[in-house]
């Protein structure tokens, strides 16, 4: 079996152990064995960063740029073949993974250009006879860690603005899911990028994690993950003066009025709730409903999800692949016992079911769950499950939808359903999240515009396009006499 180690100083170089990546949709089936490195690892990678630093941060930006367009190419170009890999390690429905690996094609070509766009002012000074310019100079070597929900996109929109804006990179991708990123390592490898300004470091994320977080020649962390990991890290960040930007998580609602299009509202909230297995940030797990159309929008519901397939990951016809792990099916499960328990109705799915492809080969799998009948304060709307697990909110009116949909820890993404203009446009305002979606499902964003949330969702500045630089750089003022 192929074993795939660490890319540190541009040597491929073996972990102290190996651990096997295991395909969700068949346990049987062992994808390869990846490195699992130490804090030793950590050391050699940052100041392999370190000394490639200073010649990379002032490199000619056409060079940068045709790395990186050379990144984006050769990814592209072999969506589906890394596609299919990414449904084997995830369980991402084949069609999502291809999309998922165009996705990070497409960053890096976009980051490409930003190598070119990089902008500054010139201004005058109050006092006369002195001229006033302001740049953006990258920050140093910059921690990534990665999840293991999109393990191709993630770290390509981390890694692309990192690298377009001069700094350079250790990266520790999620331990479930290291096939994607030891791929995409492959190819920046192989772009013609100097020794030491990427490097790959797999491993468990207490001891990879933590040692980055620690290590005092890392300028910056940028983390997507869960929220107890995430305000440790900024914890330390600030103790230790790094920059940190953080992707935590998310109990994004999704509203349904009265006057919604209930065939439209039923599908975009179906895509919301379940499609990637339920397995995303921004998907919609609590679905608030006006109370006429409650009825209707239910039975509806209902009928939907008794049309979703679930089954192998790359089998063809397959709408949900598995859940990623044997924890988080558990997690999942427990969820819809919780709900229950505290009085919510289930009214469709919730249980562990066999693969429906008849291949008989064992996986994670879980029939999507619908709870109704559920309230505010149940668990099951205040804490995020990360799973194919929605419940439905009864509430009077827009007004009260909007309280309730506002009555979060979190603030990512939210989405409403209407026809009226005055209701859509009052939500887009008064939301409180950093993404709203109206007639849209709340799970599907562009990668060229700005990406995060509000409140216990984000910490920091923005990921993804031009915003991406107010983490990436920092800003400089000059000032000269004529």
């Amino acid at each position: 079996m192929t074993t795939h180690n660490n890319l540190i100083n541009g040597s491929w170089t073996p972990g102290k152990t190996t651990s096997p990546n295991t395909n969700p949709s068949d346990l049987s089936d062992v994808i390869g064995q990846y490195a699992q490195g130490d804090a030793s690892d950590v050391d050699a990678a940052v100041a392999a960063a370190t000394a490639a630093f200073p010649a990379w941060s002032v490199s000619g930006i056409q060079a940068r740029h045709d790395a990186l367009d050379k990144i984006g190419n050769e990814i592209l170009a072999r969506k589906e073949e890394l596609g299919d890999l990414l449904a084997r390690e995830e369980g991402k429905t084949r069609p999502e993974a291809i999309g998922e690996v165009a996705r990070a094609g497409q960053i890096f070509k976009f980051f490409a250009g930003e190598c070119l766009r990089l902008a500054g002012e010139s201004l005058p000074s109050v006092r006369p006879g002195i001229g006033v310019e302001i740049t953006r100079e990258p920050i140093g070597v910059v921690g990534l860690i990665t999840p293991w929900n999109f393990p191709i996109a993630i770290p390509a929109w981390k890694i692309a603005p990192a690298l377009a804006f001069g700094n350079c990179v250790v990266i520790k991708p999620a331990d479930l899911v290291p096939g994607s990123a030891w791929a995409l390592a492959d190819i920046i490898h192989r772009s013609g990028i100097p020794a030491g300004v990427f490097n790959l470091v797999m491993g468990r994320g207490r001891i990879i994690g933590d040692a980055l977080v620690q290590h005092p020649d890392v300028a910056a962390i940028s983390f997507t993950g869960s929220v107890g990991v995430g305000r440790g890290i900024a914890e330390a960040c600030v103790k230790s003066g790094k920059k940190v930007q953080l992707e935590m998580g998310g109990k994004n609602p999704q509203v349904v009025l009265d006057d919604a299009d209930l065939a439209q509202a039923v599908e975009l909230s179906a895509q919301s709730c379940f499609y990637s297995t339920g397995q995303r940030c921004t998907a919609s797990s609590r679905l608030i409903v006006t109370d006429k159309i409650y009825p209707a929008f239910v039975q509806a519901m209902q009928e939907r999800m008794a049309k979703i397939k679930v089954g192998d990951a790359r089998a063809a016809g397959t709408d949900i692949g598995p859940v990623v792990s044997q924890a988080q099916l558990e997690q999942d499960l427990s969820y819809v016992e919780i709900a229950k328990a505290e009085g919510a109705v289930l009214a469709t799915g919730g249980s562990r079911i066999a693969c429906h492809t008849g291949s008989g080969k064992e996986g994670f799998f879980m029939q999507p769950a619908l709870l109704v009948d559920s309230t505010p304060q149940m668990r099951i709307n205040r804490e995020e499950v990360f799973g194919p697990v929605a419940s439905v909110i009864r509430v009077q009116d827009y007004e009260e939808a909007l309280a309730v949909a506002n009555d979060t820890a979190f603030g990512l993404s939210a989405g409403i359903a209407t026809t009226s203009l005055k209701y859509a446009s009052h939500f887009k305002r008064h939301a409180q999240a950093g993404m709203v979606m109206v007639n849209l499902p709340t799970a599907g964003v562009d990668y060229h515009v700005p990406f995060g949330g509000r409140k216990g969702s984000s910490y920091g500045p923005r990921e993804q396009g031009r915003y991406a630089q107010e983490f990436y750089t920092t800003v400089k003022t000059a000032y000269t006499l004529a």
